[in-house]
């Protein structure tokens, strides 16, 4: 029997309803402008920054190219969650197909996990420029750089795989996800079987994450400790860490309450908090981390300008004509 419903898990998509916002009935135009706006927000400012980091040679730089990554990646996450939300909120229709869950959960799951393992290879970057300033260009060549990213593209696609698969093979026995959209540890609640394996992965990554985040702190313990003699080492750090240390914060923050409110249960916590902690992890770091670099970081800041400035001054020439 239940190889029989796992096989009809695989073979014809079962349909699953999401949670609905509060008063949608009376507010889900305004609910559908705010996300369109909220989207659109996010590709504007993360394509703007990833345009003159790839077109302004001054920036080809591996902290920038890790920055550009980064942006990248937040367009991504956004991308697995605004379209089908805002076709939710325009049909007024909160159903999906378990395959296009499956989808939306690989996507905002490995959008995550990429996340951290970006700001870790950023923290190495800051570490090794600060620390060991005259090894910074051997160590952290072009070929060094893409070798990281795709490393770390390589690991939050793979754990992102796995626990996506584990949690497709399991049989459901009920079909409402008490939240907006998919992830993996509400799929698996679906299921009456056993979640042990699931538990162990989940735990796993859990463990690798908090060793991502062990590693980022002992670099910047190192990085302080630089920094105390030397005046430069101090305002590269303020320069260039102190954006890092917020998009950090935000991001642990977002996560732990994502992981609080998707295993710990959320019954006796108030709607609209639980959209909330739903909802931050994809609107806060995909608008957080390109405006806080691009305004704390002058070489960002002052190239993102000027090139607003020449885009206004060339449409203004284009009316004029």
């Amino acid at each position: 029997m239940t190889i029989h419903t796992m096989m009809d898990n695989m073979t014809y998509p079962v349909i699953l309803t999401l949670m609905m916002p509060k008063d949608t009935k009376s507010y889900r135009h305004v609910y559908f402008i705010c996300f369109l706006a909220l989207y659109v927000l996010i590709l504007s400012i993360n394509i703007r920054l990833v345009m003159v980091i790839v077109m302004e040679k001054a920036l080809h730089e591996p902290m920038y190219i890790f920055l550009g990554h980064l942006c990248v990646n937040g367009i991504y996450g956004a991308s697995g969650f605004y379209p089908k939300m805002l076709f939710d909120l325009i049909s007024d229709s909160y159903v999906i197909s378990s395959n296009m869950c499956t989808l939306q959960t690989f996507v905002i799951y490995s959008s995550l996990l990429s996340e951290i393992t970006i700001l870790t290879v950023m923290a190495y970057d800051r570490y090794v420029a600060i620390c060991k300033p005259l090894d910074y260009h051997s160590k952290l060549s072009k070929n060094t750089c893409v070798k990281l990213v795709l490393l770390s593209l390589l690991v939050s696609n793979s754990l992102s795989v796995a626990s996506v698969l584990l949690s497709k093979l399991r049989p459901f026995c009920k079909y409402h996800i008490d939240k907006l959209y998919c992830d993996n540890w509400s799929i698996v609640k679906l299921s009456c079987v056993s979640s042990f394996v699931n538990n162990v992965l989940g735990y796993a990554i859990i463990v690798i994450f908090l060793s991502f985040i062990v590693f980022i702190i002992v670099s910047y313990f190192k990085l302080i400790s630089a920094c105390k003699a030397s005046l430069e080492n101090r305002k590269k750090f303020w320069q260039t860490c102190l954006p890092h240390i917020f998009s950090l914060i935000n991001f642990t923050v977002a996560y732990l309450f994502d992981i609080m409110y998707s295993r710990y249960g959320a019954n006796d916590i108030p709607e609209s908090l639980r959209n909330f902690l739903a909802l931050e992890l994809v609107i806060v770091p995909p608008v957080f981390n390109p405006l806080i670099y691009g305004l704390n970081i002058r070489a960002v800041r002052k190239r993102v300008f000027t090139s607003c400035v020449a885009s206004r001054v060339n449409v203004s020439q284009t009316i004029k004509t």
